[in-house]
């Protein structure tokens, strides 16, 4: 949980959406934040913690979605 957390905490710095996540398929997205908005630095940051670039300028975890 603290990485997911951890995670959410740099996700912050880049807008705070309604509605910031959703799963489904045993995959958490991040809605309302592009990759493209995150510094190269934080996209680093975020991949140690799971997540990952998806198809639509978003982020995706395989690690902390449903099961």
């Amino acid at each position: 949980m603290e990485n997911l957390i951890k995670a959410l905490q740099i996700l912050l710095k880049y807008g705070n959406p309604k509605y910031p996540t959703c799963c489904e398929h045993d995959t958490l997205y991040i809605c309302g934040i592009k990759f493209s908005d995150v510094s190269a630095e934080d996209i680093e940051k975020l991949e140690e913690l799971g997540f990952n670039k998806g198809d639509d300028d978003n982020f995706y975890s395989f690690r902390y979605g449903s099961a």
